[in-house]
């Protein structure tokens, strides 16, 4: 890097295991004056050690990738280094890779066929921590939680849970944190599944997540 002062604005690094994929990044993010590029890697791995080195303020991830796939450097960079955001950048659009990206702590889902001027903004919107999804994302995201109607059937308890089990704690702790035992909570998570017609805590999670109940990280 050839910069001797520190730059302003916000600072992106690129995780793509192709290098002509990355290049293309730069380039596209070289024509926006907030925008700069801190570093690359190839991999999920080494992007947990340039986000440790660098500090990014936004990383844009690959989701398929050796050594680290995207979604499990996601995960661990959001456990390490809350403040740091994550935007999915993938040629996937499969369920299981939209909602596990989401569910690790990604607050986008882009394609890579996505304008460059979209995902500048994006970029952007992730800097102030707002969730920016490709439609198509977002659709399957919805069909996973299509049950808006039940929120108000929640009680304050059981909206207070479904909170924590959508930041990924388990029963165990969430147990901890409200000071009740493990099988009372237990009880209320299998209460609001039902409430909402839902089967799954990941299930529960995406609609929190989409009924605004949970922010990004």
């Amino acid at each position: 890097m050839h910069h001797p002062n520190p730059k302003t604005g916000l600072g992106v690094l690129l995780v793509d295991d192709h290098a002509v994929v990355r290049q293309g990044l730069r380039m596209f993010l070289a024509t926006d004056e907030g925008l700069y590029v801190v570093g690359e890697a190839q991999n999920g791995q080494e992007a947990l050690e340039k986000v440790a080195e660098l500090h990014p303020d936004v990383v844009l991830m690959d989701l398929l990738m050796p050594v680290m796939d995207g979604v499990r450097a996601t995960r661990e960079i959001r456990a390490r280094f809350p403040e740091v955001e994550v935007i999915a950048l993938t040629s996937v659009l499969e369920d299981q890779w939209v909602a596990e990206a989401i569910h690790a702590g990604a607050t986008g889902y882009l394609l890579k066929d996505t304008q460059p001027e979209e995902l500048i903004e994006a970029i952007y919107a992730a800097g102030r921590g707002e969730v920016r999804l490709h439609p198509e994302a977002a659709r399957r995201l919805a069909q996973e939680v299509r049950t808006a109607e039940m929120r108000e059937a929640l009680t304050p308890r059981e909206t207070e849970i479904l909170r924590l089990l959508a930041q990924g704690l388990s029963n165990k702790r969430i147990a901890q944190q409200l000071n009740l035992s493990e099988l009372t909570v237990k009880t209320h998570v299998s209460n609001l599944l039902s409430k909402l017609g839902l089967s799954s805590r990941t299930q529960a999670a995406l609609f929190a997540i989409r009924e605004g109940l949970v922010g990004p990280g």
